[in-house]
């Protein structure tokens, strides 16, 4: 019986066993062993929604029954820290908030005891891209409009280093947009109602939850802040296609969408045997790709989009092993800097 982690008992835990299909991974190691999904959040959340979700189908491909256990704190920062220490032996997963998890990293934020280039990626299952709003009835129609503001453009967020913070200050960064952000709200659905109500001018947000707020009038859309246009978004112009930018303009765009691609990283500990990586890979490979768990998705609006383990693994590398000391030091002087 595997041994519980800390507290984990005071948090919430759903345990689901299911007999193995003929699609479960070749592998007998799992067949009645327990598998730990770890939840670095709060039930209810969007983690701990994906995790559910995904949960009886691992436990169904591979014979084994499945464990959801919440652990909320700091972010996700607190269950991510305990994880990077976990056993190694294959019966650990979690989702991890790749985008924030690695901005903390690379800020070298206080507290953070895990590095993401150490843990065995088994897939992204999904990501967004992130879309500028501005207020609806605001005469802002167009990036162009916003760059000609006399005044600074006001963005919401829970603070500067929050996702909200930290993309709307890459974003007038990148296009020299004179902006300022406004914190103290409690998460995007906050700043929306702020937004829609004329307190802030402009929220920096996923394409899923700016389809919410686009779609309930309390904002509009003006371009999606990626060289693609966002899924959601199909007639909206991708930043790319409204400005002609320069190289570093681009570099500034370039690594924030790498880093927001991270998105809902599915992860094992560091160590973890191949085989059982392997195994763990195959498995999530074909949930992630099924066509029933993709529509069963849809309909609960926790959209899957799969990006295989190497290229997670080339993306990670990209912004914590890549960037050049300039470079890093350029993003932490951009985040912390005082305004």
């Amino acid at each position: 019986m595997q041994k519980r982690i800390g507290s984990l008992v005071a948090a919430s835990a759903v345990a689901l066993m299911l007999a193995p299909t003929p699609a479960a991974a070749d592998d007998d190691y799992y067949k009645g062993k327990t598998i730990q999904f770890m939840v670095g959040f709060g039930v209810g959340g969007g983690y701990d929604a994906y995790s559910r979700m995904l949960a009886p189908h691992f436990a169904q491909r591979l014979g084994a029954t499945v464990v959801v256990v919440n652990q909320p704190g700091a972010g996700g920062m607190n269950s991510l820290n305990r994880f990077a220490r976990a056993p190694a032996d294959g019966l650990r997963l979690t989702l991890v908030n790749g985008t924030g998890a690695a901005t903390q990293q690379i800020l070298g934020v206080k507290g953070v005891r895990f590095d993401l280039t150490k843990l065995k990626y088994l897939a992204i299952t999904d990501f967004s891209r992130w879309v500028f709003l501005v207020q609806p009835k605001s005469p802002y129609n167009t990036v162009e409009d916003v760059m000609n503001a006399n005044e600074p453009i006001r963005f919401g967020a829970s603070g500067r280093l929050d996702a909200l913070g930290v993309g709307a200050t890459f974003a007038c960064h990148a296009i020299k947009l004179n902006c300022q952000i406004i914190g103290g709200y409690k998460g995007s659905a906050t700043v929306a109602l702020a937004l829609a109500q004329g307190e802030v001018d402009a929220l920096y947000v996923s394409e899923t939850s700016a389809f919410n707020y686009v779609k309930s009038g309390n904002a509009k859309a003006i371009t999606t802040w990626n060289r693609k246009r966002a899924g959601l978004f199909p007639d909206l112009r991708a930043i790319t296609e409204v400005l002609s930018l320069k190289d570093d303009q681009l570099w500034w765009i370039d690594i924030r969408n790498t880093i927001e691609g991270l998105g809902r990283m599915l992860v094992a500990p560091p160590g973890t045997p191949k085989a059982r990586v392997d195994t763990l890979r195959a498995t999530a490979n074909a949930i992630l790709t099924d066509k029933s768990v993709i529509a069963e998705a849809n309909k609960r609006k926790r959209f899957i989009r799969f990006i295989k383990a190497s290229e997670a693994e080339r993306m990670v590398r990209r912004v914590l092993t890549e960037l050049t000391p300039k470079e890093k030091a350029d993003i932490k002087d951009l985040l912390m800097k005082k305004k």
